[in-house]
């Protein structure tokens, strides 16, 4: 009960924290893009070390985001770079991961240096006339299914099902069905858990 009041109350001063620091970005992000103002804003956060640093980022998350609820961890040196991501209670998100647009559902781990991409067309490279830096691409939101685990080192490019475990160093290139246990590069299912 007292571990729940104390949580509460840091959550509570670190949004107080973060109120000048999200409207200073606000206002950058009326003469910039949003998304790459978001990006800086979090590049820049990142960089608070411990359980009070990931307090900061969740506050500002809470502000910022399309959708962040309060009661989840981000690791340090973590980077956002969608201000279209969705983020769940009991999430947690360890040191030096990389997040694209995506929706991480309620009580997913993901473990250091998970790397979640805005799906797998961010980048047309057809024309080889043009440099691929110049030909556009796609950005798709991925989800995390809840309760799913994503090792550290992974690769996400598709929607992972629900109660999940994706091995570490997997690269996810497909779909994931619910319940899945699956590794490799690319990612294949080695079983199911509700066997």
């Amino acid at each position: 009960m007292l571990q729940q009041t104390a949580k509460r109350a840091m959550r509570l001063i670190a949004l107080v924290i973060m109120l000048p620091v999200y409207f200073i970005y606000s206002i950058t992000s009326l003469v910039s893009s949003k998304d790459q103002t978001f990006a800086g804003f979090a590049q820049f956060l990142s960089l608070f070390p411990g359980i009070s640093g990931s307090y900061l980022r969740v506050a500002f998350y809470q502000l910022a985001m399309q959708k962040c609820q309060g009661e989840l961890f981000i690791g340090f040196g973590t980077l956002f770079s969608q201000q279209q991501t969705e983020l769940f209670d009991g999430v947690y998100i360890g040191p030096q991961c990389n997040i694209g647009k995506c929706r991480i559902e309620a009580n997913c781990l993901l473990g250091s240096g998970v790397h979640v991409m805005s799906g797998k067309e961010q980048h047309n490279f057809e024309n080889i006339d043009i440099p691929i830096r110049e030909q556009g691409g796609t950005f798709e939101a991925v989800t995390i299914g809840e309760d799913s685990w994503i090792g550290n080192g992974a690769l996400i490019m598709a929607t992972v099902g629900k109660k999940c475990i994706i091995g570490a160093g997997s690269v996810v290139i497909n779909d994931i069905p619910d319940y899945s246990i699956v590794a490799g590069n690319p990612a294949k299912i080695i079983k199911s858990r509700q066997q």
